[in-house]
């Protein structure tokens, strides 16, 4: 088996075509042990080449609600009273450790992605 790594741009596109031409292969064999190695080898390059970055804090929260059809009013345990709710929900609040913490156990939100500094944060 004849692998080497991507180093560059040419290197991942030739790849990415190799990969696209072994997506039929079976487990355990292989093409498929090819497929294996040659996705993880796109995946580490996509790392270093194309990082992606932590969502705004708020923006995950939102995310994460329409995901579980979350109001407002569900997140009054996880952040206090509705008002404080409203007031993160429209950046006129930071998240404290505590919401950070509760946020993230009972909704499963990254916590990176939560201690992240709101680029529109703006004090009151």
């Amino acid at each position: 088996m004849n692998i080497k790594p991507i180093k560059t741009d040419a290197d991942y596109r030739t790849t990415l075509k190799e990969i696209e031409s072994l997506m039929t292969a079976e487990a355990d064999t292989p093409r498929g042990e090819r497929l294996d190695i040659l996705v993880t080898l796109v995946e580490a390059y996509e790392k270093n080449h194309f990082p992606m970055d932590l969502p705004d804090p708020v923006e995950a929260i939102k995310f994460r609600m329409d995901q579980l059809g979350f109001s407002p009013k569900d997140l009054v345990p996880m952040i206090g009273r509705l008002n404080r709710v409203y007031e993160v929900l429209n950046h006129k609040r930071p998240l404290t450790l505590k919401m950070i913490w509760k946020l993230h156990q009972e909704l499963g939100i990254p916590a990176e992605s939560l201690i992240k500094r709101p680029d529109e944060f703006r004090a009151a």
